[in-house]
């Protein structure tokens, strides 16, 4: 996996290793990232979304608690429907959405490093890349679903993006 890029000492915690005493820096890290790479790209920054963010703080304690690893609920329920579902879209007539989720153990599940992964990945790094978004929320469970086959140690994550259209 590559090491992150040079902005990553830009963003404070994007060398973490997650935990539960910095799983917040992670994520909050973990956006700052993926806005440099959008500002340098000329893409304007996502902004904070705190029912994104609960969108993605359920997705990843749900990938750990039922054990599995996929973008799909094991009961049918797919990104569109989580965010279509929650508080975000009340002020919004049409909604778009991505959703990018990881997992990492070691140095390997620190934002720098997953986010460099979603960029060497051309369906994350199309999402990270899409202008259209405007919203963002991200979280970081420090554990993984074991069937990762990794062990315990390390963290999942998840990346809400989506912009209503009125």
């Amino acid at each position: 996996m590559p090491a992150p890029a040079p902005a990553a000492t830009r963003c404070p915690g994007a060398g973490l290793r997650p935990d539960s005493a910095n799983a917040a820096a992670a994520a909050q890290a973990t956006l700052c990232l993926v806005n440099q790479i959008r500002v340098s790209h000329r893409l304007r920054p996502l902004r904070a979304n705190p029912q994104l963010t609960g969108v993605a703080t359920s997705q990843v304690a749900t990938m750990v608690g039922w054990d599995y690893f996929a973008d799909v609920r094991p009961t049918g329920q797919t990104p569109m429907s989580l965010i279509a579902g929650s508080p975000y879209r009340v002020r919004g007539a049409e909604l778009s959405v991505g959703q990018n989720i990881a997992w990492g153990s070691g140095v390997l599940g620190s934002p720098g490093r997953i986010v460099s992964a979603w960029m060497a990945s051309p369906p994350h790094r199309a999402i990270i890349l899409t202008g259209e978004y405007l919203d963002a929320g991200v979280a970081v469970k420090p554990a993984l679903p074991s069937v990762v086959g990794a062990g315990s140690r390390g963290a999942t994550y998840a990346m809400e993006f989506a912009v209503r259209h009125y």
